[in-house]
């Protein structure tokens, strides 16, 4: 029978995942530019919501400040996903600031 491995009670703990630093981006290398595609203009009249192609290290709360700080919108919710080698953010409005008022400054309208 084989012998149980026994460790020293007291130690240290294992050592935890360093927390995630935010990075200092500027919105302008955070959002890379918007996507005009049907789903997102059926999600743009439904439920007031916008596609972005994102920078690969930026986070939701990344993401929210700079659509908050480039085009003076409420956002509501941010959910990111990787697809083809691009990060992508879904980013939901608040009612107050209609997304389509805001693919009409972009231009994707």
């Amino acid at each position: 029978m084989a012998a149980t491995k026994r460790t020293e009670k007291g130690g240290e703990p294992p050592a935890k995942k360093e927390e995630r630093v935010p990075i200092a981006l500027d919105p302008y290398t955070i959002i890379k530019h918007p996507l005009s595609t049907e789903k997102g203009v059926r999600l743009m009249e439904a439920e007031n919501k916008l596609l972005f192609v994102i920078d690969a290290n930026a986070t939701k709360r990344d993401v929210k400040t700079a659509i908050e700080k480039l085009y003076a919108a409420k956002v509501r919710n941010v959910n990111t996903f990787i697809q083809y080698g691009q990060k992508r953010a879904y980013v939901t409005f608040s009612a107050e600031t209609p997304a389509i008022n805001v693919a009409t400054n972009l231009g994707l309208i």
